[in-house]
Protein backbone atom coordinates (compact mmCIF):
# COMPACT_ATOMS: atom_id res chain seq x y z
CA UNK A 1 0.00 0.00 0.00
CA UNK A 2 2.82 2.37 0.92
CA UNK A 3 4.64 2.04 -2.45
CA UNK A 4 1.32 2.74 -4.19
CA UNK A 5 0.88 5.97 -2.20
CA UNK A 6 4.43 7.02 -3.06
CA UNK A 7 3.78 6.33 -6.76
CA UNK A 8 0.52 8.32 -6.62
CA UNK A 9 2.28 11.15 -4.81
CA UNK A 10 5.02 11.25 -7.45
CA UNK A 11 2.43 11.23 -10.25
CA UNK A 12 0.52 14.02 -8.51
CA UNK A 13 3.68 16.13 -8.19
CA UNK A 14 4.51 15.51 -11.87
CA UNK A 15 0.94 16.40 -12.91
CA UNK A 16 1.05 19.61 -10.87
CA UNK A 17 4.46 20.47 -12.37
CA UNK A 18 3.18 19.89 -15.91
CA UNK A 19 0.03 21.93 -15.21
CA UNK A 20 2.10 24.81 -13.82
CA UNK A 21 4.42 24.66 -16.81
CA UNK A 22 1.52 24.71 -19.28
CA UNK A 23 -0.12 27.58 -17.37
CA UNK A 24 3.15 29.53 -17.39
CA UNK A 25 3.69 29.10 -21.13
CA UNK A 26 0.02 29.89 -21.85
CA UNK A 27 0.19 33.07 -19.75
CA UNK A 28 3.39 34.16 -21.49
CA UNK A 29 1.78 33.69 -24.91
CA UNK A 30 -1.28 35.68 -23.81
CA UNK A 31 1.00 38.46 -22.52
CA UNK A 32 2.95 38.59 -25.79
CA UNK A 33 -0.27 38.58 -27.84
CA UNK A 34 -1.65 41.46 -25.78
CA UNK A 35 1.60 43.39 -26.27
CA UNK A 36 1.40 43.24 -30.05
CA UNK A 37 -2.29 44.15 -29.96
CA UNK A 38 -1.44 47.16 -27.81
CA UNK A 39 1.39 48.05 -30.17
CA UNK A 40 -1.07 47.97 -33.07
CA UNK A 41 -3.40 50.25 -31.12
CA UNK A 42 -0.59 52.83 -31.12
CA UNK A 43 -0.33 52.56 -34.91
CA UNK A 44 -4.10 52.86 -35.16
CA UNK A 45 -4.07 56.15 -33.25
CA UNK A 46 -1.55 57.64 -35.68
CA UNK A 47 -3.31 56.23 -38.75
CA UNK A 48 -6.58 57.81 -37.62
CA UNK A 49 -4.79 61.11 -37.14
CA UNK A 50 -3.43 60.89 -40.68
CA UNK A 51 -6.82 59.88 -42.08
CA UNK A 52 -8.31 62.95 -40.39
CA UNK A 53 -5.63 65.24 -41.86
CA UNK A 54 -6.02 64.06 -45.45
CA UNK A 55 -9.52 65.47 -46.12
CA UNK A 56 -8.35 68.87 -44.85
CA UNK A 57 -5.30 68.66 -47.11
CA UNK A 58 -7.48 67.78 -50.11
CA UNK A 59 -9.95 70.58 -49.35
CA UNK A 60 -7.14 73.11 -49.07
CA UNK A 61 -5.63 71.94 -52.35
CA UNK A 62 -9.00 71.91 -54.17
CA UNK A 63 -9.18 75.67 -54.40
CA UNK A 64 -5.82 75.85 -56.15
CA UNK A 65 -5.76 72.63 -58.15
CA UNK A 66 -8.98 72.83 -60.14
CA UNK A 67 -7.41 70.97 -63.08
CA UNK A 68 -6.14 68.14 -60.88
CA UNK A 69 -9.50 66.71 -59.78
CA UNK A 70 -8.36 63.18 -60.66
CA UNK A 71 -5.41 63.40 -58.27
CA UNK A 72 -7.58 64.75 -55.46
CA UNK A 73 -10.20 62.06 -56.05
CA UNK A 74 -7.51 59.35 -56.03
CA UNK A 75 -6.20 60.59 -52.67
CA UNK A 76 -9.71 60.64 -51.19
CA UNK A 77 -10.52 57.14 -52.47
CA UNK A 78 -7.18 55.75 -51.27
CA UNK A 79 -7.75 57.34 -47.86
CA UNK A 80 -11.21 55.76 -47.61
CA UNK A 81 -9.87 52.31 -48.54
CA UNK A 82 -7.04 52.59 -46.02
CA UNK A 83 -9.40 53.82 -43.32
CA UNK A 84 -11.74 50.85 -43.86
CA UNK A 85 -8.81 48.41 -43.84
CA UNK A 86 -7.48 50.00 -40.66
CA UNK A 87 -10.83 49.60 -38.91
CA UNK A 88 -10.89 45.95 -39.94
CA UNK A 89 -7.41 45.30 -38.52
CA UNK A 90 -8.19 47.20 -35.32
CA UNK A 91 -10.81 44.59 -34.41
CA UNK A 92 -8.20 41.80 -34.61
CA UNK A 93 -4.56 42.77 -35.30
CA UNK A 94 -3.68 39.06 -35.45
CA UNK A 95 -5.76 38.51 -38.60
CA UNK A 96 -3.14 37.99 -41.32
CA UNK A 97 -5.54 38.62 -44.22
CA UNK A 98 -6.77 41.89 -42.71
CA UNK A 99 -3.19 43.03 -42.10
CA UNK A 100 -2.25 42.25 -45.71
CA UNK A 101 -5.25 44.29 -46.90
CA UNK A 102 -4.13 47.19 -44.71
CA UNK A 103 -0.57 47.01 -46.03
CA UNK A 104 -1.91 47.07 -49.59
CA UNK A 105 -4.30 49.96 -48.86
CA UNK A 106 -1.54 51.92 -47.12
CA UNK A 107 0.71 51.39 -50.15
CA UNK A 108 -2.00 52.84 -52.38
CA UNK A 109 -2.52 55.78 -50.05
CA UNK A 110 1.20 56.48 -49.88
CA UNK A 111 1.40 56.52 -53.67
CA UNK A 112 -1.62 58.82 -54.00
CA UNK A 113 -0.23 61.22 -51.40
CA UNK A 114 3.13 61.28 -53.17
CA UNK A 115 1.42 62.16 -56.46
CA UNK A 116 -0.54 64.92 -54.71
CA UNK A 117 2.67 66.40 -53.29
CA UNK A 118 4.41 66.28 -56.67
CA UNK A 119 1.45 67.95 -58.41
CA UNK A 120 1.09 70.57 -55.69
CA UNK A 121 4.68 71.67 -56.32
CA UNK A 122 3.40 73.16 -59.58
CA UNK A 123 1.16 75.63 -57.73
CA UNK A 124 3.23 78.36 -55.99
CA UNK A 125 0.17 79.92 -54.33
CA UNK A 126 -0.76 76.57 -52.83
CA UNK A 127 2.78 76.03 -51.56
CA UNK A 128 2.64 79.45 -49.85
CA UNK A 129 -0.79 78.82 -48.28
CA UNK A 130 -0.38 78.87 -44.48
CA UNK A 131 -3.02 76.19 -43.95
CA UNK A 132 -1.37 73.91 -46.51
CA UNK A 133 2.05 74.38 -44.91
CA UNK A 134 0.64 73.56 -41.46
CA UNK A 135 -1.20 70.48 -42.74
CA UNK A 136 1.85 69.13 -44.55
CA UNK A 137 3.98 69.68 -41.44
CA UNK A 138 1.45 67.78 -39.33
CA UNK A 139 1.28 65.03 -41.96
CA UNK A 140 5.07 64.67 -41.96
CA UNK A 141 5.11 64.47 -38.17
CA UNK A 142 2.36 61.88 -38.22
CA UNK A 143 4.19 59.80 -40.84
CA UNK A 144 7.22 59.71 -38.55
CA UNK A 145 5.08 58.63 -35.60
CA UNK A 146 3.52 55.89 -37.73
CA UNK A 147 7.00 54.62 -38.62
CA UNK A 148 8.04 54.44 -34.97
CA UNK A 149 4.76 52.78 -33.95
CA UNK A 150 5.06 50.28 -36.82
CA UNK A 151 8.57 49.36 -35.66
CA UNK A 152 7.34 48.78 -32.10
CA UNK A 153 4.46 46.67 -33.42
CA UNK A 154 6.76 44.57 -35.62
CA UNK A 155 9.13 44.02 -32.68
CA UNK A 156 6.20 42.82 -30.54
CA UNK A 157 4.94 40.53 -33.30
CA UNK A 158 8.40 39.07 -33.80
CA UNK A 159 8.69 38.33 -30.07
CA UNK A 160 5.26 36.70 -30.01
CA UNK A 161 5.83 34.65 -33.19
CA UNK A 162 9.25 33.49 -32.00
CA UNK A 163 7.91 32.42 -28.63
CA UNK A 164 4.97 30.55 -30.14
CA UNK A 165 7.28 28.66 -32.54
CA UNK A 166 10.00 27.49 -30.15
CA UNK A 167 9.81 24.15 -28.37
CA UNK A 168 7.98 23.43 -26.07
CA UNK A 169 5.90 26.62 -26.38
CA UNK A 170 4.83 25.54 -29.86
CA UNK A 171 2.99 22.57 -28.33
CA UNK A 172 0.97 24.81 -26.01
CA UNK A 173 0.44 27.38 -28.79
CA UNK A 174 -0.95 24.65 -31.02
CA UNK A 175 -3.21 23.23 -28.30
CA UNK A 176 -4.71 26.64 -27.49
CA UNK A 177 -4.83 27.96 -31.08
CA UNK A 178 -2.32 30.81 -30.78
CA UNK A 179 -2.03 31.76 -34.46
CA UNK A 180 0.91 33.56 -36.03
CA UNK A 181 0.62 37.34 -36.22
CA UNK A 182 1.39 39.23 -39.42
CA UNK A 183 4.10 41.90 -39.55
CA UNK A 184 3.14 45.38 -40.76
CA UNK A 185 5.78 45.69 -43.48
CA UNK A 186 6.18 48.31 -46.16
CA UNK A 187 6.21 46.53 -49.50
CA UNK A 188 7.64 49.14 -51.87
CA UNK A 189 11.11 50.60 -51.48
CA UNK A 190 9.94 54.16 -52.05
CA UNK A 191 7.52 53.81 -49.14
CA UNK A 192 10.23 52.93 -46.65
CA UNK A 193 10.73 56.67 -46.37
CA UNK A 194 7.87 58.91 -45.29
CA UNK A 195 6.44 60.85 -48.25
CA UNK A 196 8.13 64.22 -48.66
CA UNK A 197 5.56 66.90 -48.03
CA UNK A 198 7.79 69.94 -47.77
CA UNK A 199 6.90 73.06 -49.73
CA UNK A 200 10.23 74.81 -49.41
Amino acid sequence: MFPLLIALGVLLVIAIGVALFVAGVYNKLVTLRNRYKNAYAQIDVQLKRRYDLIPNLVETAKGYMKHEAGTLTAVTEARNLAYAASKNVATNPGDAAAMKNLVSAESGLGGALSRLMVVSEQYPDLKANQNMMQLTEELTSTENKISFARQAYNDSVMGYNTDREIFPSNLIAGMFNFLAAELFVVEKAEEKVAPKVSFS
